[in-house]
């Protein structure tokens, strides 16, 4: 890439580090880059709230492909002094490096506005990543413009710098939070016998849940992780009878989760009717399996393997979850991954930083991704 769309791109992303902004809160985030692509292109911006997407049309097209940056921060402090361009706000900063995402996206808007190519390309800056919302929204985009396939990449630090990584099928799992909500009756803490205590079917529910995911019982990693166990009020004459459960609950085929959720669920019912309790279900934080495309990640290998590219073909999918999966039900692509260098922070930890030197290995493969 043009070391000039460098030098802007990695400006960009200090700036857009400075300025975090959560799930569905991107608004400075969505104008910045908006007014940086005008300001340095003559892509045509189509608005959408909290997010947007831009377009390069080509005179005569032999068809259309797009690329996905999430633009959303987390609700994490950053560590103090960390970098000259730190979080301006409060318990939020960019530590799964989104920014750089973005500010990679924007290097390749430059290019190809100023260099051309022969397909129409979309250039997607989506929100709400990090809560699973975003992508399920942007699959409109996909919709009207019929676009042929879509891309997209998160950076992994520990990995060597620009090494890629993707797999055929699932690469990311599903996965979902899930509160199981129960209420009996109040009474004396000097009788319990009276009222209906949610603490005992909560109980019986924890303990029963390692014979629900036992491996033998599923084609495919399945999990269910315990967040949070709510009972009562710290009122010690009064016995409690209102209580929540709060788990997430994953899986590698989407299905399967589904699964482990139905079973959940009878079996809360059936621990609500012995303990005399109402029973209520709440879900957030969904996210699809991310399944790649096979064909199109042979076009990822056969691309590092002529530009003598290192190539990782990962074997295992994932724990964690990526809302592009939304996208790729919609049209066929891939999400790759870009090694970010060895050693160093972790995503999600309050010393991570995006490594500004990952946004040449990216736009380097969109171009070649066009080029294909």
């Amino acid at each position: 890439m043009e070391q000039k769309n460098y030098d802007l791109a990695v400006a960009l992303r200090h700036e857009l580090h400075r300025h975090p902004e959560l799930s569905l809160q991107e608004d400075w985030t969505v104008k910045h880059l908006e007014e940086f692509l005008r300001q340095h292109t003559s892509l045509e911006i189509r608005d959408r709230g909290h997010w947007f997407y831009a377009v390069y049309h080509a005179k005569n097209p032999r068809g259309s492909i797009g690329f996905r940056a999430d633009i959303d921060a987390l609700p994490i402090d950053e560590a103090p002094d960390l970098v000259p361009y730190s979080s301006q706000v409060p318990h939020t900063s960019h530590k799964c490096g989104h920014d750089g995402h973005a500010a990679s996206m924007a290097a390749f808007a430059l290019e190809i506005s100023q260099k051309g190519c022969d397909k129409d390309v979309y250039f997607l800056f989506q929100h709400a990543e990090e809560i699973g919302a975003g992508a399920i929204e942007c699959t409109a985009m996909l919709k009207e413009n019929q676009v042929d396939e879509i891309f997209g990449y998160h950076n992994r630090p520990g990995m060597k710098l620009g090494v890629f990584e993707t797999m055929p099928g699932t690469y990311y799992c599903a996965s979902k939070g899930m509160t199981i909500h129960f209420v009996g009756t109040p009474s004396h803490a000097s009788m319990p016998e009276v009222g209906k205590n949610p603490a005992f079917a909560i109980a019986d529910i924890i303990h029963a849940i390692p014979a629900i995911i036992k491996p033998e019982e599923y084609t495919g990693l399945v999990l269910c992780t315990i967040i949070q166990v709510d009972v009562g009020e710290p009122t010690f004459g009064t016995q409690a009878h209102k209580g929540n459960l709060l788990l997430t609950i994953r899986g590698e085929h989407e299905a399967e989760m589904d699964d482990l959720q139905a079973k959940l669920e009878k079996l809360s019912c059936s621990k609500a009717e012995e303990y005399g309790l109402s029973c209520s279900f709440s879900y957030c934080d969904y996210f699809p399996e991310t399944a790649n495309t096979p064909e199109k990640v042979e076009k990822v290998r056969q691309i590092c393997e002529k530009n003598g590219w290192d190539f990782h073909m990962q074997t295992v999918p994932y724990r964690g979850s990526e809302d592009f999966g939304h996208l790729t039900k919609v049209v066929p692509g891939v999400i790759f991954e870009v090694g970010g260098g060895e050693g160093g922070p972790q995503l999600h930890t309050s010393a991570f930083d995006f490594n500004d030197k990952i946004i040449p290995y990216a736009v380097d493969m969109y171009w070649e991704l066009v080029r294909a």
